[in-house]
């Protein structure tokens, strides 16, 4: 490396390392945009005041392009962005946040859910549970990557959807529940009707996962009506970017 390289490659990389000590935002930033949801999911976040000097701000959240590592084969990789946000009151920093994270979902306002959409919101935790195990099982029983992958980005979801519920004071179905076991009778039967379909055959498994992600998807569009609760809105648009992805990598 010739010396003029040399010393330019080591101010910038002591610049940045300042940057980083000097703000701890924008290491947290670099952090999430290189990780974040590792199943491939994302949001663009940027954070914007609504009315100079209040403090007040609009989340506007943007999916992008996401990535092959849950399985879909579809994309290049995951690509995450933070973007430069103004911070409530007079300070100013940098956020960024892969999909997923429960920390961008705090940043978001919370909303009003009539019972209806209480009990839809439980149930949608008991989906992303039923995807997960039947998709482990299925993996488990033909080695099929795919299984494996998408059974870790239901893992995220799941984890999104107990965080909307904790919020809103929703008790989750669940909660400390075996692989295989859940709390409706409706889940319960479907769930064990799958997993016999599905274990015929890899392409009984594959299937089963489009009568999954399909039903998902039906599910989610339906809950999203009429919803006034932009943290729920936001979980419910990335899992369902998430089960249209699922559903084109098993085929659908």
């Amino acid at each position: 490396m010739r010396t003029r390289t040399r010393i330019a490659t080591g101010i910038a990389t002591g610049a940045l390392a300042a940057a980083l000590i000097a703000t701890p935002s924008l290491a947290a930033t670099l952090n999430d945009a290189s990780n974040g949801d590792t199943a491939g999911h994302g949001w663009r976040v940027t954070q914007q005041q609504t009315t100079a000097g209040s403090g007040d701000a609009t989340m506007l959240r943007t999916r992008l392009q996401d990535g092959t590592c849950d399985g879909t084969g579809l994309g290049t990789g995951a690509q995450y962005r933070g973007a430069g946000a103004q911070n409530r009151g007079a300070a100013a920093g940098t956020m960024g946040a892969g999909a997923g994270s429960t920390a961008a979902l705090s940043t978001l306002t919370s909303g009003t859910l009539t019972d209806a959409q209480k009990s839809a919101l439980a149930a949608m935790a008991e989906e992303e549970k039923l995807a997960h195990d039947l998709y482990v099982a299925f993996g488990d029983a033909f080695g099929t990557r795919s299984f494996t992958q998408i059974a870790s980005a239901e893992t995220r979801h799941l984890t999104e959807v107990r965080f909307v519920l904790d919020r809103y004071g929703i008790a989750d179905p669940t909660d400390g529940l075996a692989a295989g076991t859940f709390a409706s009778t409706k889940t319960q039967a479907l769930y064990d009707e799958l997993l016999a379909s599905g274990s015929a055959s890899v392409e009984a498994a594959y299937t089963a996962a489009r009568t999954v992600e399909s039903t998902d998807i039906g599910d989610l569009r339906s809950a999203m009506s009429s919803l006034d609760a932009p943290d729920v809105s936001a979980v419910y648009t990335h899992l369902l970017a998430g089960s249209e992805r699922h559903l084109a990598a098993f085929g659908g």
